[in-house]
């Protein structure tokens, strides 16, 4: 067991509290539901010098507004699964949340967490293992001469190949969600599609978030009442394990040609990968097999696997050919 580098505990009563305690020089870390952050910090892969608890912030509930929902960030996974307006207007989000985790998980585990969860990768968890640029940048890529069966195909770089672990996130990508957040600067808003960062040299930096800065509340556009939607998780278990590859889709019909469409893809790229190419294909075309099958080759498009991981291009094309005739109905 590696021992816990000590920190210093601190339990904020207000926003401009935690905020100001966590300064900008990124030596501080947020604390909500812990999920993951506990176990990495028990292992020694983060060592933050000071733990905000924020739990008592007011950054909880859901608000309903015509076109939107406004999702505060400590939110927890099972309070937003269970919102009647997810229910009828999201449901492939709801499907998204449902799948990631056990229900104990879902009633602790925030959404503004879950957006920001770290990758799986072997090499970044493990802390003995020397190799990982997301850890101790510039020490290489264990995965890319190593076991990278789980590792991304698109959006990689010689830096880094792990997959971003978060089904939610996949959805709420294909939808244009933003994100609000707040720090030492003041409020601002980030659109989700820019939010995260593809690895490039700094497989380190992961988002566009500053230092000290806090995820506040997202901001859901909601599907219209005509439009139909399914997250299809294609995992090596039935349960409580992350995905080899996962398709987001969300369409309006006109009769049988495709009005329009939102795509995206998880479990398969370095970022919650927003499929526009297939967008495209897909947009005022004939449904058919044959047009899903063109726009799932068109979202893999420019993919970059290795060996033990080269399954995964086929998979994630078969993967969103099905999810697509889910919600068209369309079989041949």
């Amino acid at each position: 067991m590696i021992a816990v580098q000590p920190f210093e505990y601190v339990r904020a009563g207000a926003l401009t509290e935690a905020i100001g305690e966590a300064g900008t020089d990124g030596s501080a870390a947020y604390l909500a539901g812990g999920t993951t952050q506990l176990d990495l910090m028990k292992d020694g892969v983060l060592r933050p010098s000071r733990l905000i608890d924020i739990t008592r912030l007011p950054l909880r509930g859901i608000e309903h507004h015509e076109d939107t929902l406004i999702v505060g960030s400590l939110t927890t996974m099972e309070e937003l699964a269970a919102d009647p307006v997810v229910g009828r207007r999201l449901p492939f989000v709801r499907e998204a949340l449902l799948r990631s985790a056990s229900v104990q998980l879902r009633n602790m585990a925030t959404i503004g967490g879950n957006l920001l969860q770290r990758t799986r990768c072997r090499y970044f968890r493990d802390r003995t293992v020397a190799t990982c640029n997301k850890r101790a940048p510039g020490s290489g890529c264990g995965a890319i001469t190593g076991a990278h069966r789980t590792s991304a195909v698109l959006g990689t770089s010689t830096s880094c190949i792990a997959t971003h672990a978060s089904d939610l996130a996949v959805t709420l990508v294909a939808l244009d969600a933003t994100v609000h957040v707040t720090g030492a600067e003041g409020p601002r808003t980030i659109p989700l599609t820019g939010f995260y960062r593809v690895p490039g040299e700094d497989p380190s930096v992961e988002n566009d978030l500053r230092p000290g800065e806090l995820i506040t509340a997202i901001e859901v556009p909601l599907l219209p009442q005509e439009a139909r939607s399914h997250y299809l998780k294609v995992r090596d278990r039935a349960s409580y394990e992350f995905a080899l590859a996962s398709a987001a889709v969300a369409v309006t019909m006109r009769d049988t040609r495709v009005e329009s469409a939102r795509v995206a893809l998880g479990g398969v790229a370095t970022v919650p990968w927003r499929a526009v190419e297939a967008e495209a294909v897909l947009t005022g075309a004939e449904a058919s097999v044959a047009l899903f099958r063109t726009a799932a080759h068109a979202a893999v498009a420019g993919a970059d696997p290795r060996p033990q991981n080269a399954f995964k291009v086929e998979l994630a094309q078969r993967t969103l050919v099905r999810s697509l005739q889910s919600v068209t109905g369309v079989n041949s």
